[in-house]
């Protein structure tokens, strides 16, 4: 039965009501909405602004498009509005035929993140006023985005139930949407209404999600081929989660040591023979020590020789910048936590858990773990006013709702993840469908070494690794914050969207 377009105001709860605050993926448990002055906050369920022919120059052709922001109800088995999303579209003008026209579909992570930090500064034709390296900036506020990928590709942005506008409606059970595969299930059916809505079912399509948003798309991807018969051409995976690989144990413990080796070559922390060569020459070699040493080494656990315990510590503590003797303590399994401390000790510093080009001043240098992450401060401070700004002033979007960075999802439901499996199973269902994955190498929140690990052992066979590929950045966790990075990540998706377009008439066969 189609769903009627009633335009209907609907009432939402007050944030207070929700419980908890949300871990987010962007960062450390961010502080819980505040409830609004009024014990209760209306809410438009179904409805959209657009604003026509605006412009933008990328890769120096002029490109015009129109931007729709709106919501669409989340609707239940029995066609009750149960939630209300909140959306940002932005489809280019001039172009006769979209069915040949890639609809992008992105989303944050989390989980409880709203989808504002690859809209305002990576795909979108908007970004946020920061520096080159991602500091922020004032006066607050957006420009022109020139590597934007609208020239190829019409994007929508979505915000997950109680992140940025979106809200559950009156009295509607939480759980139903807070868990891994409640998430995949609500979010499929509403994607698939937005689809029918906007006739975009020929379009070539693609998932792109960001840190706990790719178990989101991992899983996205599998539900909407199986259930709604919704196929895709590609999925971005940036900054990835685990999406289910076991990596437990020695593997665990060792994965993050290629990072620790790139973050401490950035800041200048190894000794001479190895800072003075470059990352692209000095990761490999840490790489394969990694796999071929350490994960052996360490699962042979307390056997090892008393020459060896020191032989292993020693080659450890050279690659990460450490000393010996706290790496020998940890047994070589050196909790990230303690890293960012520990690195710059000596100086008074600590790095960034997200991205460890930042660094941040604690109460105290003792310790074991740093007060805060120094990347996340930075980050909430640029992007709350800009997205705010943006939306409200720029687009005009009228609402007295607080836009949710971080909006409150918990307790969320972790049981029975099978995103990277199902990811693989949708790949073997779908010839035409290929992996990109986009990891910085300052990341210590998703390694990007751990990234490599999950696409290697999603396919154990091998078979898919044709269809797979990764693209490593010298920055962190929002790669895109880095000007130079800004422009090779956006190339990367652009390049991607274009290789895995097949030709007319090309049959989707093994």
């Amino acid at each position: 039965m189609r769903l009627l377009r009633l335009a209907a105001t609907l009432v939402v709860l007050a944030p207070s009501a929700f419980g908890p605050s949300p871990v987010a993926a962007q960062g450390n448990p961010p502080a819980r909405p505040v409830a609004s002055p009024m014990d209760e906050v209306k809410v438009v369920s179904d409805s959209t602004i657009t604003r026509r022919n605006q412009q933008v120059t990328i890769k120096g052709q002029t490109v015009t498009y129109d931007v729709t922001v709106g919501t669409q109800p989340v609707w239940d088995e029995n066609n009750k509005a149960v939630a209300s999303m909140f959306y940002t579209y932005y489809q280019r003008t001039g172009v006769s035929d979209r069915s040949t026209r890639p609809l992008v579909i992105s989303f944050n992570g989390g989980p409880g993140s709203a989808s504002l930090w690859m809209h305002i500064a990576y795909t979108g034709p908007k970004i946020l006023r920061i520096d080159d390296e991602g500091y922020p900036v004032q006066p607050y506020g957006v420009q022109d985005n020139p590597h934007s990928i609208l020239d190829v590709a019409d994007i929508l942005f979505v915000d997950p139930v109680n992140t940025g506008f979106s809200r559950i409606i009156g009295e509607a059970k939480r759980e139903q949407f807070f868990g891994i595969n409640e998430d995949i299930q609500y979010l499929s059916r509403w994607i698939t209404a937005w689809v029918n809505r906007h006739e975009r079912w020929t379009s070539p399509k693609y998932l792109i999600g960001e840190s706990y948003g790719t178990t989101r798309v991992a899983g996205l991807v599998a539900r909407l081929q199986s259930s709604h018969w919704m196929f895709y051409n590609g999925v971005i995976l940036v900054s990835p989660t685990g999406l289910g690989v076991e990596r437990s144990g020695p593997v665990g413990d060792a994965l993050t040591l290629p990072y620790f080796t790139a973050t401490a070559w950035y800041h200048q922390a190894l000794e001479p023979a190895l800072q003075q060569r470059d990352l692209d020459q000095l990761l490999p070699e840490v790489e394969q020590w990694t796999i071929n040493t350490l994960i052996p080494a360490l699962s042979r656990g307390g056997t090892l020789s008393a020459e060896e315990r020191d032989r292993l510590a020693t080659t450890y503590a050279r690659y990460a910048g450490l000393d010996a003797g706290p790496v020998k303590q940890y047994n070589m399994a050196v909790p990230t936590s303690f890293f960012w401390k520990e690195l710059l000790r000596d100086q008074g510093l600590t790095v960034g858990r997200l991205d460890s080009r930042y660094r941040g001043l604690d109460r105290t240098d003792a310790g074991t773990s740093p007060d805060f992450d120094p990347a996340l401060t930075a980050w909430n401070h640029a992007f709350a006013p800009a997205i705010n700004h943006y939306l409200r002033d720029v687009i005009g979007w009228d609402t007295d709702l607080e836009y949710w960075l971080f909006g409150p999802v918990h307790p969320w439901n972790r049981q029975n993840e099978r995103t990277g499996a199902q990811l693989q199973q949708a790949m073997g269902q779908n010839p035409y469908l290929h992996v990109m994955v986009q990891s910085g190498y300052y990341d210590g929140g998703t390694p990007y070494f751990d990234a490599k690990y999950t696409m290697w052992n999603i396919d154990p066979s091998g078979r898919f690794q044709d269809r797979m590929e990764f693209k490593g950045y010298r920055s962190g966790h929002m790669m895109y914050l880095r000007k130079p990075d800004l422009s090779a990540s956006n190339d990367d998706v652009r390049d991607f969207i274009r290789r895995t377009m097949p030709t007319a008439g090309q049959p989707a066969r093994q």
